[in-house]
């Protein structure tokens, strides 16, 4: 089906340019002048835009439209790809990072909505591939970045290549996705949605789990480069991560689609991570590929399920990519600032440990959390049914 191969192309355009960075980070940093904390810009920039847009999301879809809007998000992701040929400044990689977040940002917004509407029966599976896709385009960039940048000799090529696909997932979405349809004016449910405490629960749950993945990004290959890796076997590393992050993203929702509840699976996604990054703070050199696959199926899966909760929340497609927008902007805006905060951390203790053991934090209240997201609570947490005792009425306050 052509709206599927289009959903899978865009995945796969959405990592690339942020886990390209982590094997290129030494010949970035000494042609620009970036040091650990610039580089971990070029992650937290992208991210924060991620964040801040996603809120616009709803208003974007509703005036715009999801077609029209996700058309020109990825004519930004291919030029901006297409401009680091050029950038020879700090600041500008920096400005490219900040193009390509907005594009990221805008796709991410409109596409849970899309598939909740074209997809309705089988959401939890498209969404696993396109989480799926997402995280092997991640992959891909830490893959190819530096194996493009060898070949070519320099370092601009091994990320500006990521304009091709961009194109190209342009070209499929203006041919396969439907025009946008009017929608008749009535109550923005945004404010609603927002005004809910389990909104913002979902937003933290979200947020702390991809602050492990920005971080992973940006500073694993460096981590293992100050080892004495290469970049190449660094970026492998990177792309084991990604791999193992698409296989889970794909095969949990879809185990986790034969039970309402889907918190046992998402648990175990956050066992792997804290035995991934458990292992990095203590016993990094034993095992790496089982490390970095460890963290990849945990970090992927995890991402997938999260996604698939919040559309579960709600029935109609437009509220539920509400909801699923609100969740990402708040997560992204947590996510973006661990890899500035673990740079700061290398900074002041001269190692990567203790970025890694605050992760391993952040997986136990995460862990703890999603204890309040069972199926039950759904309606009566974003407050579609009317509490019919005192005792309904407090729970719904306290979703």
């Amino acid at each position: 089906m052509p709206l599927l191969a289009a959903i899978v192309l865009v995945g796969l355009n959405l990592r690339p340019f942020i886990t390209g960075i982590g094997p290129l980070a030494s010949d970035i940093g000494a042609q620009t002048g970036l040091g650990l904390q610039g580089i971990a810009l070029l992650t937290l920039v992208p991210m924060l835009l991620m964040g801040v847009l996603a809120f616009a999301g709803p208003s974007l879809q509703f005036r715009v439209g999801a077609r029209r809007s996700i058309i020109a998000a990825l004519a930004i992701l291919a030029v901006a790809s297409l401009l680091r040929l050029f950038v020879s400044a700090g600041w500008q990689m920096v400005a490219t990072a900040a193009l390509l977040g907005l594009g990221a940002a805008v796709v991410q917004a409109m596409l849970p909505g899309v598939i909740k509407q074209h997809f309705p029966r089988h959401v939890g599976v498209v969404m696993g591939l396109y989480s799926a896709m997402l995280m092997g385009g991640g992959a891909l960039g830490a893959q190819l970045a530096p194996l493009v940048a060898t070949a070519a000799g320099d370092w601009h090529a091994g990320l500006a290549w990521m304009a091709l696909p961009a194109v190209l997932a342009l070209w499929l979405v203006a041919r396969s996705l439907p025009r946008d349809t009017r929608r008749k004016a009535g109550p923005n449910k945004t404010l609603a949605i927002l005004a809910r405490p389990r909104t913002w629960l979902l937003m933290a749950c979200f947020g702390l789990v991809n602050g492990g993945y920005s971080t992973v990004v940006a500073w694993l290959a460096p981590f293992y480069r100050g080892l004495g890796w290469t970049a190449a076997a660094s970026g492998s590393l990177l792309a084991v991560m990604a791999v193992c992050q698409a296989i889970a993203a794909l095969v949990l929702p879809v185990l986790a689609g034969r039970r309402e509840d889907r918190r046992p699976w998402l648990w175990l996604t956050l066992a792997l991570q804290a035995l991934g990054f458990t292992a990095l703070a203590v016993m990094p050199e034993a095992a790496p590929l089982l490390w970095a696959g460890m963290l990849g199926a945990g970090l992927g899966g995890c991402f997938a399920l999260s996604m698939i909760v919040a559309l579960d929340h709600l029935p109609d497609p437009a509220e539920a990519g509400a909801l699923s927008a609100l969740m990402q902007g708040g997560g992204f805006l947590i996510a973006a600032l661990p890899p500035w905060i673990i740079a700061i951390l290398h900074d002041l203790t001269g190692g990567f440990t203790a970025g890694w053991m605050l992760h391993l934090g952040c997986v136990g209240i995460v862990t703890i959390l999603y204890w309040r997201v069972s199926p039950a609570s759904y309606a009566r947490a974003l407050g579609l049914t009317a509490p019919t005792s005192p005792t309904d009425a407090a729970c719904a306050a306290r979703a």
